[in-house]
């Protein structure tokens, strides 16, 4: 019970499925009924109104749902504002893989433009590989002739979203989403360094360790598992609790 109620205070917007993941991941042997028990008991459920899911419609009226069905398949970019505490706007280039859900990358600066996208591009294709097709809203950074020219010449299909229609570009959006919930409207940045910093920090975590629902539970990239750097993030365990495989939780 002590491990749930501090992954609970850790990872506060996780429920009791992610929590339950967690544990797993550590070694504990329980399911997700005693789980969410235990989280009902503890007081440590949020009730959360879930959006409704929106499907794709086209122009002539036809309503489709598109899926990426590969790595490097579909890719998808945004922009996602905030500030630091004193006010100063700062500003964040994000890139899922549709596919496996693994965040590609997440820039923070004061201003970002076309030529920093090319350039955060540019080194991606070079590590990950160049997907096939790359969707994002008609904003100037994405749609400049540059950058359209150039992801012509490299290969990449560009997919733009009708104006006005955020579901369309659903993957990123959720992904967006997620950073503000579990981050930026929980952390007050001092400095631009310190955004840098804490949020690099949130993106391995969630692509190395935060279970997502989508992917059973899973991180997005599991190869890059560091077990023994999870936990040593946890607190010290007494009386047989530490993390031993096969434990059982009481």
């Amino acid at each position: 019970m002590i491990q749930i109620v501090w992954l609970a205070c850790e990872y506060g917007r996780y429920g009791y499925r992610r929590i339950t993941a967690l544990l797993h991941w550590e070694g504990w042997r329980v399911n997700h009924k005693r789980v969410e028990r235990i989280w009902r008991e503890e007081g440590l459920k949020v009730p959360k109104k879930q959006p409704k899911r929106r499907r794709l419609w086209l122009n002539d009226g036809s309503c489709v749902r598109l899926r990426s069905n590969r790595r490097n398949h579909v890719w998808s970019y945004d922009f996602v504002a905030d500030r630091t505490s004193d006010g100063r706007p700062i500003r964040m280039l994000t890139i899922v893989d549709e596919f496996t859900r693994e965040c590609l990358a997440i820039d923070v600066a004061k201003k970002l433009t076309s030529e920093d996208v090319l350039e955060r591009l540019s080194d991606l294709f070079v590590c990950k590989g160049v997907p096939d097709h790359i969707r994002s809203d008609n904003g100037s950074e994405f749609t400049a002739k540059s950058v359209r020219e150039w992801l012509g010449r490299v290969g990449v299909k560009t997919l733009y979203i009708e104006p006005g229609s955020p579901w369309e570009n659903g993957y990123i959006e959720s992904f967006n989403g997620k950073l503000r919930d579990e981050l930026l409207e929980r952390e007050a940045f001092d400095t631009l360094l310190e955004a840098k910093v804490l949020i690099e920090r949130w993106r391995q975590h969630y692509n190395t360790i935060r279970p997502h629902s989508a992917l059973g539970y899973r991180p997005p990239a599991p190869e890059a598992w560091q077990p023994r750097a999870f936990a040593s993030a946890t607190p010290q365990q007494t009386h047989g609790a530490g993390l031993l495989e096969g434990k059982i939780l009481t």
